[in-house]
């Protein structure tokens, strides 16, 4: 883990993994995608919304996801993140402390990988995409993909240690699982809005974008999530 906190020598936290993969479209050529891309201030807290996002520098961010509960413990999970300068069309994200503060019990692990590419710019959804808008379709069309890996590490007080192990694993790995299924997808979906609706255009088709647990060794790959963040009067 890196630039993490110290945590208290007498206790010993319970982690819990879970990491997924994505994609979206984005309807322009990639230096248009990049220079929005790094030009983050301008975007991301308005499309981190409803999580709460104070910024931390020129390049991070403090976020509050909400309450979270399981096992009779709730906690509002906060972390403090960095936007790492891209390199070669790769954009890396990670944790980091957050500065000044006390000891919340807990520790984040977050390293996610964003890659630009260029995509089919001539695919029929495309085409009839800009119909519908009365534009030209662009000359080039970028895919966004990226990859979450998430450790969190809690300090439970002794009562949830009195639970059978393996419960407590299980419902965390859920728990930890079911945070980024909520926020992750929606701010896919609001990042792709905000993109093309600066360009005078509407939100692209629902399989412009994808969103799926990856499975560790040993566990049954599961199939595709429809992003939650469709039933938000996107079209097709």
């Amino acid at each position: 883990m890196n630039d993490l906190p110290e945590p208290p020598t007498d206790l010993q936290p319970s982690a819990f993994q879970t990491h997924f993969r994505g994609r979206m479209a984005l309807y322009a050529p990639q230096p248009q995608v990049a220079d929005y891309l790094n030009d983050h201030q301008t975007w991301f807290r308005r499309c981190a919304q409803p999580m709460k996002a104070e910024p931390l520098g020129e390049t991070g961010y403090v976020l509050t996801i909400g309450k979270f509960g399981a096992l009779g413990f709730e906690v509002e999970p906060q972390m403090a993140v960095v936007l790492e300068p891209p390199q070669n069309n790769l954009y890396p994200m990670r944790a980091v402390t957050l500065p000044e503060a006390p000891f919340l019990g807990y520790e984040v692990d977050y390293q996610a990988l964003m890659e630009l590419k260029d995509a089919d710019g001539a695919a029929p959804e495309i085409e009839r995409f800009f119909q519908k808008h009365q534009q030209p379709p662009p000359p080039a069309v970028t895919e966004v993909t990226w990859r979450l890996d998430m450790e969190v590490r809690v300090y439970f007080p002794p009562y949830i240690y009195k639970l059978p192990p393996k419960l407590i694993q299980t419902t965390g790995d859920r728990l930890l699982t079911e945070i980024v299924r909520q926020v992750s997808p929606r701010l896919t979906y609001k990042v792709q809005k905000d993109f093309h609706e600066t360009r005078g255009l509407g939100v692209p088709p629902k399989s412009s974008r994808s969103f799926e647990r990856v499975a560790t060794p040993g566990e049954e790959t599961e199939n595709s999530l429809a992003s939650p963040a469709a039933d938000l009067g996107d079209e097709g």
